[in-house]
């Protein structure tokens, strides 16, 4: 697959459209709740002037947090920015069970058409009970889930293609389909896989291009991307690439840093009752969750667990550990948000930079040498 990277020999960076509101803590007077249209439109304009390579749509028919607050529909979010950016990549999440595969690629290929080539999809097999349930949606078992995912994505994929598609199914059956246009950019547009538990990681193996891993230590990360790099790839594919979900925090001095953070983590605890509220509603074969009981942190998908707090010298070390690594794509997370990504892009992103640059110069010395 062709990469929309404009960020030459180091790791691209995106960023989470505010779909349903903050990131992390809900009652920050810093940041009042709004998920609107205008937000997100003005966050993701200025995402790519500032130098972002990627912005992630997150899929919820209704608010995850209390089902009442506002939240923005993503595909038709992400057709419209499509259409008002240049550069940026844009990702939009999807739950199979809301959409009929030939129908969503057919979507898929209308935003790939309007962004010229620069659309991916982000296949996520949900974990919202109500959100399936009370549409009249049988909410099925995890390993059942990504089943029914396995089985969606590979009539997804073969649409993509533009390929005359004929499948039978236990759940889908198309008889000589076939969508055009397609491939007026590139092959089709870039698969990402979210999910850590054991289905999910055969399901990206066999049919992602980017692995989505939420927010957790380098150490943990290195052994998640070694399981996946020992798993075999369809003929033909290029080799998996891996992304990471992270909450940034960042500062002159790791002290005011780590004060920032214990800021946050107060106002996150604010929070505390309406997530127990929600417990039920949750999976508890979803990774993520089992994951996030493990420390305190603020941010979604494991949001400061990735470590990115600290000084902007601190922070684009850690962010080199990470794509030594192995880490391809930063998804960040911010709060406040507009206030915050400036603050990485004036600091860090020119660090991060430099790193690359001279790594990239000191492997050309050592050719020639």
């Amino acid at each position: 697959m062709t990469s929309t990277s404009s960020s030459g020999p180091g790791p691209r960076f995106g960023i989470w459209a505010l779909v349903h509101g903050s990131r992390a803590a809900l009652q920050d007077p810093d940041e009042p709740y709004d998920a609107s249209w205008r937000r997100n439109r003005a966050l993701v304009l200025e995402a790519e002037r500032l130098g972002f390579d990627s912005v992630l749509v997150a899929q919820h028919t209704v608010n995850p947090h209390d089902g009442e607050s506002a939240q923005l529909e993503a595909w038709t979010a992400a057709a419209a920015l499509a259409a008002l950016t240049s550069r940026i990549e844009i990702i939009a999440a999807i739950k199979p069970y809301l959409y009929h595969p030939a129908v969503l690629a057919k979507m898929a290929l209308g935003i790939e058409e309007i962004s010229g080539g620069r659309f991916a999809i982000n296949l996520v097999n949900a974990w919202n009970r109500p959100e399936l349930e009370r549409a009249g949606i049988p909410f099925a078992e995890h390993d059942a889930r990504y089943a029914y995912g396995r089985e969606w994505i590979e009539v997804v994929e073969s649409l993509l293609r533009g390929e005359r598609t004929r499948f039978a199914g236990e759940h889908f059956r198309l008889d000589d389909y076939r969508l055009s246009p397609a491939g007026l950019h590139r092959a089709r547009p870039r698969i990402y896989v979210g999910g850590e538990s054991e289905p999910a990681r055969a399901l990206v193996a066999d049919r992602g291009d980017t692995w989505f891993i939420n927010g957790q230590p380098l150490a943990d990360v290195q052994a998640l991307i070694a399981d996946l790099r020992r798993r075999e790839r369809p003929a033909g594919w290029a080799p998996l690439q891996f992304g990471l979900s992270a909450f940034v925090v960042a500062r002159e001095t790791d002290e005011e840093a780590r004060t920032e953070h214990a800021r946050l983590l107060a106002l996150a605890a604010l929070d505390a009752p309406l997530r127990a509220a929600n417990k039920p509603n949750i999976d508890p074969k979803a990774v993520m969750f089992q994951t996030a009981q493990k420390s305190p942190r603020v941010g979604s998908n494991g949001g400061t667990a990735a470590e990115l707090v600290g000084s902007y010298d601190s922070v684009a070390r850690r962010i080199e550990a990470f794509h030594a690594a192995g880490i391809e794509l930063f998804m960040l997370q911010f709060q406040p948000f507009e206030a915050e990504m400036r603050r990485f892009a004036d600091h860090v992103l020119p660090r991060v930079a430099g790193a690359a640059a001279r790594s990239l110069e000191a492997r050309a010395d050592a050719a020639l040498a």
